[in-house]
């Protein structure tokens, strides 16, 4: 299967290339090209443009809201990707194609950012806590170090930081003109994205419970070493599982009773089956359910409509406070 995607991948850069040899002059404006792999990526590329993103094309490839952990370019995207000035990615297993499509860029002054690189050290294995259904991988012994890499970096406020950093510092080499004007919008973003986190560091402070319990795929790794949260989860954070075991939910219903849990958490995207059965097996049955939202599929209409990185970042810290009311 994944010999097959990679000839397929192969395929598309090769057409991709052959289609912007063709049509490079009539496609050609002046603007710089962007290209971004998911919303919370677009999203602080144009929070450092400010002002001066009418003269950048920002591409979101994942536009249409579709899970990253499944998206697989086509011919039209590659074309973008091989042609542009600023490709940002998250960098992990999901994004194994991206390594064929940076071979094959005709800008070689492309600047790339991988998030995950962009951590070093940083970055966290994917991790399997106690109760958790283990996935089974027929290709196990085929993935590479970075396939353990939890890449659910965007999660986490503090990485946002670094990430928002990454971008300005590229975007000041690529346009030094107006240096000054990206790292002054990086700055005062990174103050909002600050101020939100200490006031989830308050709230924290403020309650004496400091674990989750989440019925469903657990992509909150860095959110939860941020501010030292213990889970308790169905799923790791990229796996494609959707039905419990038996096991797995008596797990997760004997640590509801015993920590006295008022809530069950859900990830957006779920139909909430799994939290609902854990609640139900509850000697009390009287958990509430809450649906934290991962962004892991946030559509380019739903960004214009307002679901913005830190909208979403603030209202998960408003679904926590009720949560733990």
């Amino acid at each position: 299967m994944k010999r097959k995607i990679a000839i397929a991948l192969l395929a598309a850069v090769v057409f991709a290339i052959a289609l912007v040899s063709c049509s490079r002059s009539e496609r050609e404006d002046g603007k710089i090209k962007i290209v971004v792999t998911i919303l919370p990526e677009y999203d602080w590329v144009l929070n450092v443009l400010g002002d001066e993103k009418e003269r950048f094309e920002t591409t979101l490839l994942l536009g249409n809201g579709g899970d990253f952990h499944s998206y697989q370019p086509s011919v039209a995207d590659m074309a973008k990707i091989v042609t542009c000035d600023l490709f940002v990615f998250v960098g992990g297993e999901s994004d194994g194609w991206v390594k064929d499509a940076l071979k094959n860029s005709t800008n070689k002054s492309m600047k790339a950012i991988s998030l995950l690189e962009t951590l070093g050290d940083c970055a966290r294995k994917e991790e399997f806590v106690e109760g958790m259904e283990e996935e089974a991988d027929a290709d196990e012994q085929e993935h590479e170090s970075v396939a353990e890499l939890d890449e659910h970096v965007w999660m986490s406020l503090r990485k946002a930081c670094v990430f928002v950093a990454a971008i300005s510092d590229s975007l000041q080499t690529i346009d030094p003109v107006n240096s000054e004007k990206y790292a002054k919008n990086a700055s005062e973003y990174v103050l909002k994205l600050r101020t939100l986190d200490d006031e989830y560091v308050r709230f924290f402070d403020s309650t004496e419970n400091k674990t989750l319990i989440v019925a469903d795929r657990f992509p909150f790794r860095y959110f939860a070493d941020d501010y030292s949260l213990s889970y308790y989860a169905a799923f790791p954070g990229c796996s494609s599982e959707t039905q419990a075991s038996f096991k797995t939910i008596a797990f997760l219903v004997r640590k509801a009773e015993e920590l006295s849990m008022p809530s069950i958490f859900a990830v957006d995207g779920s139909d909430g089956k799994i939290a609902r059965t854990v609640r139900d097996s509850t000697k009390s049955k009287d958990q509430k359910i809450f649906v934290l939202d991962s962004m892991q599929s946030v559509s380019l209409k739903e960004y214009e409509e307002g679901r913005t990185y830190l909208s979403v970042m603030a209202s998960n810290l408003s679904v926590l406070k009720e949560a733990f009311r």
